[in-house]
């Protein structure tokens, strides 16, 4: 039986966390018990955090991360009081969630399944989703929208972080205009060649219509955004925004 492309992305970021990827380090025993004096920020974007007026008081509210393994985030969320669960396919990164909680001595819910697939919590279970930078491994995005928009209660925040498909139409040193969009190695194989050589598992471009529009189209409200860059490269150098960070409510009506 052929591998998915979703296991395979699951091995990658296993591997990205082995060899000491950024998104993969867990916090310290110091920067929670900062979080828990109320010093704290997160990003859903590699470089700009996510304004604390973005959220609403976490205390006592279920909080739910989705696609956040890593064990950077969601200590932070449990620190400032928030009932946590986390959603990830990658083995590592739930290890690292299930390490921070024990050595800080808090409960969370730890899920591991694939969020191409119906998310496996009731209607209406959660105050709040954080979905960082993550759908670009995913081919289609507005199912995940549409799932969020169930499983918020009304009046709920989802806040994400999405890709605007420019990374993809460069090559690696981010100079030569080298492929036509959307990005998808799974109708292209030069393009899964292209992933494989770079062990960049595999990734997808997607639209605004598809990132924002699909947000509107599930439902939700948009209150706020904003961009960002690479924090690094070509692009980062040229301040040429690759990322947008969202916040959007699920009307109470």
């Amino acid at each position: 039986m052929k591998e998915s492309y979703q296991d395979i992305n699951a091995k990658t970021v296993d591997q990205w966390v082995e060899d000491g990827w950024e998104w993969g380090t867990p916090i310290t025993h110091e920067q929670f018990l900062a979080a828990k004096a109320g010093d704290w920020s997160i990003v859903l974007t590699p470089t700009k955090p996510v304004p604390r007026d973005w959220f609403p008081d976490l205390k006592g509210k279920k909080l739910l991360g989705l696609a956040c393994g890593g064990g950077q985030q969601m200590p932070i969320f449990a620190a400032a009081g928030a009932v946590c669960t986390v959603l990830d396919y990658s083995e590592r990164q739930l290890e690292s969630e299930r390490m921070v909680a024990a050595r800080e001595g808090y409960e969370i819910d730890i899920v591991r399944a694939d969020m191409t697939k119906p998310l496996p919590f009731a209607d209406e279970s959660f105050d709040i989703i954080v979905h960082p930078v993550s759908n670009c491994y995913i081919r289609e995005v507005e199912p995940v929208w549409r799932e969020c928009y169930r499983i918020l209660k009304p009046g709920g925040v989802l806040l994400a972080g999405v890709d605007n498909g420019i990374n993809y139409i460069f090559d690696e040193t981010e100079t030569t205009l080298t492929h036509s969009l959307p990005f998808d190695p799974l109708s292209d194989p030069a393009l899964m060649e292209v992933l494989q050589k770079t062990n960049d598992g595999v990734q997808f471009s997607h639209t605004f219509e598809e990132q924002v529009g699909g947000q509107l189209k599930a439902g939700f409200v948009l209150t706020h955004l904003f961009e960002d860059v690479n924090g690094y490269g070509k692009l980062h150098e040229m301040n040429i925004p690759t990322f947008l960070a969202t916040r959007a409510i699920k009307p109470s009506i």
